[in-house]
């Protein structure tokens, strides 16, 4: 591991390189004690959408969140780019590091990886936590429909060669002016440094590519996923954290766990819980995290 001159940083948090699986992925780090905590980014983020989180978590955690491949400064050489790679990828980096079993927390189209790896690789899973977040199979596939209130970008990202026509040169734009004005609720939540950042990462070269295949596997995904609800099962405990969505993480969540789950509801927060309510969201994640470890 070496570290990664990453700009735009707070001075407590590292960041570093791992290659795993074929790829490299970066990841910030935080903390030296406590059971891990593994933060999983959603869409149109990187491992900046925890910043404010890490530092929270940290104090009593060690705290990695990770680019996704195709995302952030993570690599994004021809390949497969779909959920399954992902949640093998995070498996292979939790034994990399040595860091199993962890406290997997993930947040929107990450879903499928993060529930890959626990319902897969339950060694490696202590606790998941969902942020704002669905599955294909069990209701998510409904967001790609504009004809039901989906959103259109879900579309021009699985249409072959249309994201690089249409949002290459113009990522800033997309992420200031319509991703994250859209769906943020809190005022000054994301910053101009943040969109500076995820505009550079999404304007590498193929910088689009992680997105569009967690896109396009969410599309087809839907039976694998509801037969691994199945079987093997999804056995770890499970803490849902609503925001903008409201209870739509929650219903999900319930018909994919094979027993109960716990559930918060962050209200006057958007869908990017982790950079509009951080306070209260490391609290509602402690809580649960701190149980499980005390048991």
């Amino acid at each position: 591991m070496t570290t990664a001159p990453i700009s735009l940083t707070a001075p407590e948090i590292t960041h570093h390189r791992a290659h795993v699986n074929g790829t490299t992925l970066h990841y910030a780090a935080a903390g030296a004690t406590g059971s891990p905590v593994l933060l999983v980014h959603g869409f149109p983020e990187t491992w900046r959408a925890f910043r404010k989180l890490i530092p929270l978590l940290a104090a009593g955690h060690r705290v990695i969140a990770v680019d996704l491949r195709g995302f952030g400064d993570s690599d994004t050489a021809p390949g497969d780019y779909d959920s399954k790679v992902a949640a093998e990828d995070l498996h292979q980096l939790i034994a990399h590091l040595d860091l199993g079993p962890v406290h997997l927390t993930g947040q929107d189209v990450s879903g499928a990886t993060v529930f890959r790896l626990a319902a897969t690789h339950p060694e490696d899973v202590l606790s998941l936590t969902a942020i704002e977040t669905g599955l294909a199979g069990f209701g998510l596939e409904v967001r790609a429909d504009v004809t039901r209130g989906g959103a259109w970008h879900i579309g021009v990202l699985v249409a072959p060669g249309i994201p690089e026509m249409l949002l290459a040169g113009r990522e800033r734009e997309f992420l200031g002016q319509y991703a994250f004005p859209s769906m943020t609720a809190v005022p000054g939540a994301v910053t101009d440094a943040d969109l500076d950042d995820f505009a550079r990462t999404y304007s590498r070269p193929d910088g689009w590519r992680g997105a569009i295949g967690l896109y396009r596997s969410m599309l087809r995904e839907g039976p694998e996923l509801k037969a691994l609800a199945e079987s093997p099962g999804l056995t770890v405990p499970v803490l849902a954290v609503g925001a903008g969505g409201g209870p739509f993480t929650a219903d999900t969540m319930s018909q994919a766990a094979s027993s109960g789950i716990s559930s918060v509801q962050l209200d006057g927060v958007g869908h990017y819980a982790a950079m509009e309510a951080p306070e209260e969201l490391a609290k509602a994640v402690l809580s649960f995290v701190d149980d499980i470890d005390a048991t």
